[in-house]
């Protein structure tokens, strides 16, 4: 569990640096990828907590998802985002939400209630006093309108 919660910062670090970058290509958000794992070499396995290649592999599903996806993540987002639209949002919020969203809508393994919690927790780490609150918000009705075929 530690080792996906730590996967997931790696991840919105990467999606927070590859979104200052527009054009991005998939063989660049490897390499970025690639880059900020080395970053975190030294982190990854402190006294063989967790199996680094199952956390690597981890954050290159998230990082390699989310891009992949982005156009109908942010779709998701400028929809339940009513008065926020997404060039405005913050950064870090904005790249915890697709997270999120990627991991409520796509990926079945993970329960969305986890999934909430998570980008919950990135964003009480991460964000301001109210990101908390509007990602939970979001993500909330997101799941209830758009992800609700997967049930726990």
């Amino acid at each position: 569990m530690a080792s996906r919660r730590k996967g997931r910062t790696i991840a919105l670090q990467i999606l927070y640096q590859a979104d200052w970058t527009r054009d991005m290509t998939p063989d660049d958000a490897a390499e970025l990828t690639k880059q900020t794992l080395q970053e975190y070499k030294k982190d990854l396995a402190p006294n063989g907590a967790h199996n680094d290649q199952e956390l690597i592999g981890f954050v290159e599903l998230l990082v390699s998802g989310v891009l992949a996806r982005r156009r109908q993540i942010d779709s998701i987002i400028s929809r339940f985002s009513k008065s926020w639209k997404l060039e405005r949002m913050a950064a870090v919020d904005r790249n915890i939400l697709r997270l999120g969203i990627f991991e409520l809508c796509y990926l079945d393994e993970i329960p969305p209630k986890v999934a909430i919690n998570e980008a919950v927790e990135l964003a009480k780490k991460f964000g301001d006093a109210n990101s908390a609150g509007f990602v939970n918000g979001i993500l909330d009705s997101v799941y209830r309108e758009v992800c609700k075929e997967k049930q726990q």
